[in-house]
């Protein structure tokens, strides 16, 4: 496994649950080293800039933005300097969006978290070395996105990341509806339509209903039925 007993796999370590962060700095100490922590996307970024790990382990679900966030501002950093780690997702959701969408932002792996330590150091060596680690479940998930080729219709890969139901509701918000007015429409709950409204927002990572309808509108959704 080339020089790592020399030069050992730098990792930061990013996840919002301290307890959690403990036990897996533990468990990678035993071989790999582990530069630092962030509870969140602003620390995170902040110590990928200082740091310069060789790889990010980072959680996908966090409340200021998540895996995602994270992946997309060090892009920034990456412009300035040159610097390119690399990023291993490591969550307990194994939800095909999720991982379609850590991956279409950058990572170069998605492993759960029911992996054991071994396993997961060897996870972040192999992503360290460039290669693209994923359980067969997940690869799947992967393979099944980026699969469909011409022939399949226009695919744009942000919106294939939300259930038909959110695509409707972004649909409808991108016109105008106010959210009563999509439950009405929709036969269902206005909570139900701030639910959709919030996921959307998530997986799309965007902040407001209005960008949102900037969003669709720049790709000409508002008038799909």
């Amino acid at each position: 496994m080339s020089d790592t007993a020399h030069n050992p796999t730098r990792v930061l370590i990013v996840d919002d649950h301290a307890i959690f962060r403990a036990g897996l700095k533990a468990e990678l100490e035993k071989g790999v080293e582990v530069v630092g922590e962030a509870a969140g996307v602003t620390e995170a970024v902040l110590l990928i800039g200082k740091l310069k790990p060789d790889v990010i382990l980072l959680d996908v679900h966090m409340p200021d933005g998540g895996g995602v966030g994270v992946i997309r501002r060090t892009t920034e950093l990456e412009t300035v300097d040159g610097y390119s780690p690399c990023f291993l997702a490591l969550s307990v959701s194994d939800a095909p969006e999720d991982v379609v969408q850590v991956v279409r932002a950058g990572a170069r792996g998605y492993v759960t978290k029911t992996i054991s330590g071994p396993d997961l150091i060897e996870a972040i060596e192999r992503v360290r070395q460039g290669d693209a680690v994923f359980s067969p479940k997940l690869a799947g998930f992967v393979l099944d996105a980026f699969a469909k080729g011409p022939g399949s219709g226009p695919v744009d890969p942000e919106l294939d990341l939300l259930t038909p139901r959110e695509q409707e509701v972004l649909r409808l918000i991108a016109r105008g509806y106010l959210y009563k007015e999509i439950a009405l429409r929709l036969k269902i709950s206005v909570k139900t339509v701030e639910s959709h409204v919030s996921a959307v927002l998530r997986k799309l990572q965007l902040s407001t209903r209005h960008e949102l309808s900037r969003w669709a509108a720049e790709r000409n959704l508002v008038d799909y039925d």
